[in-house]
């Protein structure tokens, strides 16, 4: 290699190791999720168009603006900066792991010098026996110790915690897991609305912002739909969705009529099913028992909404309007009255108060027996093959912040050397590789019994 090739190469390495390539990158990234919260994603054209025009909409969809986390640029900056964080961690890693399974078990004068907590006491013991002395109060006060003997100077060495160095690479793994799942998600996964009639049953769903139909590969059915609402309020308290899967023309066992309410999805093959909607679908059905007057005859009608319905005499009537949300007359229908004759009139009719339409002294006499309204659920639907993987970048990511933020390598050197007149020289420090503070408290205390061994 060249040395043009050779600098072109460190500097490109040196490029995706910058931490301010990692500044930058968490910076736009911070923007992306700011516009992806400001502007409302999936949304359909028309909804677009209406709010923001003609001008910003083509520009904003050039832009992928309404589909960011599926955009190119979006993905492009997560696979930056994950690139960004392997290079970091692997320039750094070598250093890291040396430090942990080659540790420096002599301490000299230079290291010395840059330990922060260190002391130094003269006694008069001998070394071999001041040396088994400490080596066994480091092993009970502290960890198991390395003993390394040269140049007359017997060295000890001890350490706690080494491995939670490798907490921060956890750390960085569990984002780039993270950012996995997440790309998994945004390229094979989806999210989308289907709306399914009583009785009926569908294979596809319909993505947001008005793409193609999506087939799901299996048919849901919606065996039945109620609402219930708190009382003396049409105020909805829960609706509710019995639900069918079926797959290759049979129901799935286990999933047939599974009740399916809000906070409680149904799940199948990797597709969740969230109640999210409800609505009334197709006209109201009532059925009347209807005497006339003049004749007394009496005939059962059932009718639909704004459907016209041949009555006794040769009469006609339509239900108009009908109202189901009155808590003191319940449920009501407006019908629209044509006699024999030709004459028009409306007449309001209460299931609950039957003998209230015979006192209108009409031609003919209704009393409403019956309601019946088919409903359809919304439903929202929703796939993401990378949501377990996510779930495990999480798990790691906790283990690994706590080791990071919690734990610390820990160590202790002691130097037991022969001085003159018979005196001995014990020199003693430590350090910690994060949390300095907690590690001095430590080491005032392990000082201050390292010194009573010593003297008892």
């Amino acid at each position: 290699m060249s040395a043009k090739e050779r600098t072109f190469a460190t500097a490109l390495w040196d490029f995706f190791c910058s931490l301010k390539l990692t500044i930058i990158t968490l910076i736009l990234l911070a923007i992306s999720s700011i516009i992806g919260t400001v502007i409302q994603q999936n949304r359909s054209p028309e909804e677009y168009l209406q709010y923001y025009g003609e001008t910003t909409y083509k520009i904003f969809e050039t832009l992928q603006f309404f589909d960011m986390y599926h955009s190119w640029w979006f993905l492009a900056l997560l696979g930056l900066f994950s690139l960004n964080l392997i290079c970091c961690s692997i320039k750094r890693f070598p250093r890291v792991w040396k430090t942990v399974t080659v540790p420096v078990l002599t301490a000299d004068e230079t290291l010395f010098r840059t330990l922060s907590n260190a002391e130094e006491q003269v006694v008069r013991d001998e070394i071999a026996p001041l040396k088994e002395k400490l080596q066994g109060f480091l092993t009970r006060e502290f960890a198991p110790v390395t003993v390394t003997e040269e140049n007359g100077k017997v060295h000890l060495y001890a350490q706690k915690g080494a491995y939670s160095r490798f907490g921060v690479y956890v750390t960085h793994l569990s984002i780039l897991i993270i950012f996995v799942g997440a790309i998994m998600g945004s390229l094979w996964g989806y999210k989308a609305y289907v709306n399914i009639v009583e009785g009926s049953e569908v294979h596809q769903v319909w993505p947001r912002g008005g793409k193609e139909p999506i087939d799901l590969g299996f048919s849901v059915r919606c065996d039945a739909f109620s609402v219930s609402y708190y009382e003396g309020s049409m105020r909805p308290r829960e609706f509710r969705s019995l639900l069918t899967v079926v797959d290759a023309g049979q129901p799935v066992e286990g999933l047939i009529e599974r009740p399916v309410i809000v906070n409680d999805p149904l799940q199948y093959k990797g597709i969740t099913f969230y109640q999210s909607s409800y609505g009334p679908a197709g006209d109201a059905s009532f059925s009347f028992r209807v005497r006339s007057r003049k004749s007394g005859e009496t005939a059962n009608v059932v009718a639909r909404q704004g459907q016209r319905v041949r009555l006794p005499d040769n009469g006609f009537m339509r239900v108009v309007d009908y109202d189901d949300s009155d808590p003191r007359f319940g449920l009501g229908a407006r019908v629209e009255i044509v006699t024999a004759e030709g004459k028009r009139r409306n007449a309001n009719i209460f299931k609950e108060f039957p003998a209230f339409d015979e006192r209108r002294g009409g031609d003919y006499i209704f009393t409403l027996n019956d309601f019946s309204q088919r409903y359809y659920t919304g439903l929202q639907v929703a796939k993401d093959p990378g949501v377990w993987v996510v779930w495990l970048g999480c798990a790691l990511m906790v283990v690994g912040s706590f080791i990071a933020f919690f734990m610390s390598h820990r160590r202790v050197w002691v130097v037991i050397q022969p001085l003159e007149n018979g005196k001995t020289g014990v020199r003693f420090g430590g350090s910690a590789h994060r949390n300095q503070p907690a590690f001095e408290i430590f080491f005032d205390e392990f000082k201050k019994n390292l010194k009573k061994e010593i003297a008892s």
